[in-house]
């Protein structure tokens, strides 16, 4: 068969052609926004890219359209499409109905944090020899590209609450009937599609509904919304994770427990070895597992890995044996990617889309570093932060931050000059990439830590500020 994917350089549907090709399908597809890693792992798979929506970027030959998100009516392509009566369907249905039929699907949702913990839910299934397949939103660093079909039962799915199509309003999760659910964390975002975080906790809870009894709830024991979500109905068995024991509920059976008071709390816990979140002990209903030493920092990223290991153990993998791959993690492009360092000042690319990301990043940097400065070069770039949703929250997200230049393109619908004021460090708005990697070539001195946060292309922004260090 032969595809063409509208939106093919997003990084699901750029999953779903990888997958397609794998599967022995001709693939083909346009985007009109292409940057790396994405547009790099397509031209490796030797996907054809064509640039644009135009109708004519659609090959005559093609058996279907697979069309992504990002597409409404009134584009150029999607109207060609409904107009030939040509058969499309969506990359969520497409992923339902070609590949997990038959597989014992794993997914994971959540506000945040869904890419590294479905990257650590993979890496923990591969080290326990189970050949997982998964489809992942970012390019994995282990495993070199953002999908694959695997040839194990188990297939890890990023599941996304967005919509899934102009014609599909529903949460793309909906589609994947997982047999374990991890959910990681709720807040509010989206803007453009959710009033409001009633409408998110629906959605999720659409996703609870279709979760058989045979399977698990692997659930944040933290997040107050999660347990409202719960509340509204639950008929598969619970197991919760967390690190925070006075948001937590009472043990199991009731009882008072002398046991650390956050094991006692959750199913699953961690304590802490290290402040920044690189040493942790995993904990299990109030017994030590075991002791990991890893590359990563921050608090989140050890929740992630213990909603991980709670998968994981739920499918039958002894959590013990597979510990000590996580020293061997290393994650997923552009999340705190490390991608250089010159005269003292090193530059970190991350993934950054909402104010509580912001936040749990640059604490965990804080944490490692020190007094050390730490430099944000920031893109409200998201739908959500483009229409001011996050506004108020964002200055306060970057409290670990000794200095912040903000890229203020002109279509940002709000004012940056009130968050550029309300930060607690040096900042400043710059109206282009040029202007703000001219800035920070300005303020970046040795021994700083420079971060590039934006969920876009950011102009490569990171790649030419380091060049530019480089070239004097």
């Amino acid at each position: 068969m032969k595809l063409h994917i509208l939106g093919i350089a997003g990084t699901f549907m750029g999953g779903v052609a990888a997958l397609a090709r794998e599967l022995g399908h001709e693939v083909e597809g346009s985007d009109q926004a292409v940057y790396p890693p994405m547009s790099t792992q397509l031209e490796t798979l030797g996907i054809g890219l064509r640039q644009g929506y135009s109708p004519d970027n659609i090959s005559a030959g093609c058996d279907e359209i697979v069309v992504g998100n990002a597409l409404s009516r009134g584009n150029p392509a999607v109207e060609q499409v409904l107009d030939d009566g040509r058969r499309y369907i969506s990359g969520a249905q497409w992923l339902s109905e070609r590949v997990l039929p038959g597989r014992d699907t794993l997914a994971v949702a959540g506000t945040h944090g869904k890419t590294t913990t479905t990257t650590i839910l993979t890496w923990l299934l591969q080290a326990a020899g189970r050949e997982p397949g998964f489809l992942i939103g970012g390019v994995a660093e282990d495993f070199g590209v953002s999908a694959r079909v695997g040839s194990g039962r188990e297939f890890v799915v990023e599941a996304d609450e967005y919509d899934t199509a102009f014609f599909d309003k529903r949460s793309k999760f909906v589609h994947y009937r997982p047999l374990v659910a991890i959910l990681n964390n709720l807040e509010f975002d989206h803007a453009d599609i959710f009033p409001d975080v009633e409408a998110i906790q629906r959605q999720f809870h659409h996703l609870v509904r279709t979760v058989p009894r045979r399977g698990r709830l692997i659930v944040n024991g933290e997040d107050a919304r999660l347990a409202e979500v719960l509340a509204m109905g639950c008929w598969t068995p619970v197991e919760t994770f967390g690190l925070d024991a006075s948001l937590a509920r009472p043990p199991h059976d009731g009882r008072a427990d002398t046991r650390d008071e956050a094991a006692a709390a959750f199913d699953w816990s961690a304590r802490l070895v290290e402040a920044d979140g690189s040493a942790f002990t995993v904990i299990h209903r109030g017994t030590p597992v075991g002791e990991v030493r890893w590359p990563l920092l921050g608090r989140h990223n050890v929740m992630n890995a213990l909603a991980a290991l709670a998968t994981v153990h739920a499918v039958g993998v002894d959590v013990a044996s597979v510990l000590p791959a996580l020293s061997a993690f290393r994650s997923v492009k552009r999340r705190m990617e490390l991608i250089g360092e010159h005269d003292g000042i090193t530059v970190y690319d991350d993934f950054a889309h909402h104010p509580t990301a912001i936040a749990t990043t640059l604490a965990g940097l804080r944490a490692r570093v020190g007094d050390a400065r730490i430099v944000v070069a920031m893109e409200p770039r998201s739908n959500s932060m483009r229409l001011g949703a996050h506004a108020a929250a964002l200055a306060p997200s970057l409290a670990d931050a000794d200095a912040v230049v903000f890229l203020h393109r002109p279509e940002l619908a709000w004012d940056a000059g009130r968050v550029v004021a309300d930060v607690r460090g040096e900042a400043v708005a710059v109206p282009d990439a040029d202007a703000l990697i001219a800035a920070l070539r300005e303020r970046a001195r040795a021994g700083d830590h420079l971060v590039f946060m934006s969920n876009g292309g950011f102009d490569d922004a990171p790649r030419r500020f380091l060049a530019a260090l480089r070239g004097g």
